[in-house]
């Protein structure tokens, strides 16, 4: 600080009263990296270490499994067979179904 006449001149860092290192730039850039890094880990080690059971809430596992073959999951009498109550007609091109 330095006075001519009247005026009072105060340089840059005295008027803030600090340093100006840009310390605070790196700690959020570091602190982002790390965040970002932690966040893959957390979400690639479960994903790589997946079993049977975890995998078929996939959708790829979902597909993989419905292509199995016979499914305990299908509607009994769905292709109309004589005997098992249901009835297959054509309306407008569709496939009706009837119970």
């Amino acid at each position: 600080m330095h006075k001519e006449g009247d005026e009072i001149h105060i340089d840059e860092q005295e008027a803030s009263g600090g340093s100006k290192e840009g310390v605070v730039r790196w700690v959020l850039a570091g602190g982002l990296i790390l965040a970002v890094l932690l966040m893959s880990i957390v979400w690639i080690i479960p994903a790589m270490t997946q079993g049977d059971i975890e995998e078929e809430a996939t959708v790829s596992g979902e597909i993989s499994s419905m292509e199995g073959g016979d499914s305990t999951d299908s509607i009994v009498g769905i292709d109309g067979e004589p005997g098992d109550g249901g009835e297959v007609t054509q309306e407008d091109g569709i496939e009706v179904i009837e119970n």
